[in-house]
């Protein structure tokens, strides 16, 4: 009898193709009776390269196509990182699983310098992320954040090639691809606090197909679930797209759920930060408290400052 064939929608980049080839293993290992084929599709985030992400507006700039490609039933499923989905989904789509999340920290990348406190003053690090250059300029007023767009690989040439002092990527994607020699620095949260889901990979498929739901839920991490559960519902409340300088990270540590979240403005003359411990099936309230404690601090006019 021919094997079902589960379709899995991907963007093109290396890192997204691990993402994809990954999800497609595990499928195949837990279900023999099954093979998988990847859809490459290209996004509207992947054609734009020449402004910063935050410039270019709007949420969904890495998922729409391939939300799309699954409601015309050219895919069954969606491989995304986490910190890529927007808060909302298009009716009849849904998130059905979560990953086991890889290291959730951002890594400094130098060829010259041993750490993030060796940068010269006026040191130029490239990174993509308001999130990284807002936490970055409150501790290093003076330092010079120039744009930086492209997959894993081409951000490093652009650094090898001496563009860039230092440039900022996420550990999980350098782990991910072969590269955690590359990783000068390991940034702790305190240092730069990582973006929401950032490290996890999510699974979007549609809500009405039952079986593809079944076997999706057996590689669902329920602790990886819970701590994105609790970030994503923080960035619900502040509205926030990916491309805001907004940071969450949520842990569970000795049975209790720990959430920090962060906004900021872009230049890093204004963070506020706030925290909980709190029990995990509490997780989504948590989120939203610290949402709310975020936006009495002062985050509510950097937010509306930057949807102007």
């Amino acid at each position: 009898m021919a094997k079902k064939v589960i379709r899995i929608a991907t963007r093109q980049s290396p890192l997204a193709l691990w993402q994809a080839e990954h999800v497609a293993s595990a499928l195949e290992h837990a279900f023999p009776d099954i093979t998988t084929v990847l859809v490459k599709m290209v996004t509207r985030g992947d054609k734009i390269l020449d402004a910063p992400l935050a410039k270019v507006g709007g949420k969904g700039l890495f998922v729409k196509e391939l939300e799309q490609g699954m409601l015309e039933d050219i895919a069954d499923i969606a491989v995304h990182s986490m910190k890529d989905v927007p808060v909302d989904f298009p009716d009849g789509l849904h998130l059905a699983a979560i990953l086991q999340r890889e290291d959730p920290t951002d890594a400094l990348v130098s060829n010259k310098y041993a750490s993030l406190n060796a940068l010269p003053a006026n040191a130029r690090i490239g990174t993509s992320s308001l999130r990284r250059e807002s936490q970055i300029k409150a501790q290093f007023p003076d330092a010079q954040i120039l744009p930086l767009r492209g997959n894993v690989n081409t951000r490093l040439a652009k650094l090898d090639a001496g563009e860039y002092d230092a440039i900022i990527l996420a550990s999980a994607g350098l782990k991910r691809l072969g590269m955690a020699a590359r990783i000068t620095e390991t940034l702790p949260p305190e240092v730069s606090l990582p973006a929401i889901g950032q490290g996890a990979i999510g699974i979007e498929c549609r809500t009405d197909d039952v079986a593809i739901n079944e076997m999706l839920q057996s590689l669902h991490d329920a602790d990886t679930g819970i701590c994105v559960s609790a970030e994503r519902a923080m960035n619900a409340r502040l509205n926030g797209g990916c491309q805001v300088p907004i940071a969450g990270f949520a842990v569970l540590q000795d049975g209790q759920l720990f959430m920090r979240g962060l906004v900021a403005s872009p230049d890093g003359s204004r963070v506020f930060r706030a925290q909980r411990l709190g029990a995990p099936a509490e997780a989504k309230a948590m989120g939203t408290a610290i949402a709310e404690e975020l936006l009495a601090l002062g985050a509510d006019k950097v937010l509306q400052e930057l949807y102007l």
